[in-house]
C-alpha cells in the first residue's frame, strides 16, 4: 500500500519560496512538511530539470522554450528573483540535486514527469534510468498526466510506485489504472461528483490525492471523506 504524508507542498515549497528550486525544498523542511511535489522536465541535451512550465519566462529571467536550452545554460538563469528579492541566485535544479536533497532533508517526493511537447517517452526514460538504482523504499511516488510517459517510465523502474495524474476522476479509472499499471490516482480536490467515485476507489482500495487545496475547511473536509493527502500552497495552514 502506497503511504501518503498528509499534506504535500505543491512544487516544493508551496507559495512560500520559488517553485521547483531546492530552496523551496529546504523552506519546507523548515514549515514541518514531509512531503514535496515537484515537476521534472528534459533539456535539450537531455538532462532532467525542476520546472513546470515548458517556457522560461513565468519562473526566471531566462526567455524561450525550456527545450531549446542545454543544461549549463539554463543552470546559470535565475529562478528565484522573480519570486522575492532575498531569493536572487537560486537555480533550477537538476532531478539528481533534488533527490539528494529530498533524502539529506528527510522529505517524500512526489515526481511528477512533466514532458516538452513530444518529449513524454524520452523523459520518462531519464528519470526511469535515474530514479532504478537509487529509489528508496517509501520514498514518494512518480505521477503523470500523460498515459504515454508512465508506461515508459515502467518499462524502466516497473517496481517504484506510480500514479495516473487526471482533472477529475474519469469514468473508466479502473482500466486506465490497469493499463498504466497505476496505484493510486490524483485529481483536482473541486470536482462535483468527487465523493461518489472517490468512494468507488476507495472502496477498491486506491488511495486518492487531491490538488491543489488552500483552505483548511476543504482541506479537513476531503481528509475526513478518506482522502489519502492534500496538494498545497498554503503550508503555514496545516
Amino acid at each position: 500500500m502506497l503511504l501518503y504524508p498528509r499534506v504535500i507542498a505543491h512544487r516544493c515549497g508551496g507559495a512560500f519560496a520559488p517553485e521547483n528550486t531546492l530552496a523551496g525544498l529546504r523552506v519546507a523542511a523548515e514549515l514541518g512538511v514531509t512531503g514535496v511535489e515537484f515537476d521534472v522536465m528534459l533539456t535539450r541535451d537531455g538532462s532532467a530539470v525542476l520546472i513546470h512550465d515548458e517556457t522560461l519566462e513565468r519562473t526566471t529571467n531566462g526567455h524561450g522554450r525550456v527545450a531549446e536550452h542545454d543544461l549549463a545554460a539554463l543552470q546559470r538563469l535565475d529562478a528565484g528573483i522573480t519570486h522575492a528579492p532575498q531569493y536572487s541566485g537560486e537555480r533550477i535544479p537538476t532531478f539528481e540535486q533534488a533527490w539528494q536533497s529530498c533524502a539529506d532533508l528527510g522529505l517524500w517526493a512526489n515526481i511528477e514527469i512533466k514532458p516538452s511537447e513530444g518529449q513524454d517517452v524520452a523523459t520518462a526514460t531519464v528519470l526511469g534510468n535515474c530514479l532504478r538504482d537509487c529509489w528508496r523504499a517509501d520514498a514518494g511516488v512518480v505521477s503523470s498526466f500523460s498515459e504515454t510517459a508512465l508506461l515508459a517510465f515502467a518499462e524502466r523502474a516497473p517496481d517504484i510506485p506510480r500514479a495516473l495524474l487526471v482533472t477529475e476522476i474519469p469514468g473508466d479509472w479502473q482500466a486506465r489504472l490497469a493499463g498504466t499499471g497505476c496505484v493510486a490516482l490524483h485529481c483536482k480536490g473541486d470536482q462535483g461528483d468527487l465523493p461518489v467515485r472517490l468512494d468507488k476507489a476507495l472502496a477498491a482500495g486506491v488511495p486518492v490525492a487531491c490538488y491543489t487545496i488552500n483552505n483548511r475547511v476543504v482541506g479537513e473536509r476531503l481528509l475526513a471523506a478518506g482522502v489519502a493527502a492534500l496538494f498545497s500552497d498554503r503550508l503555514d495552514i496545516w
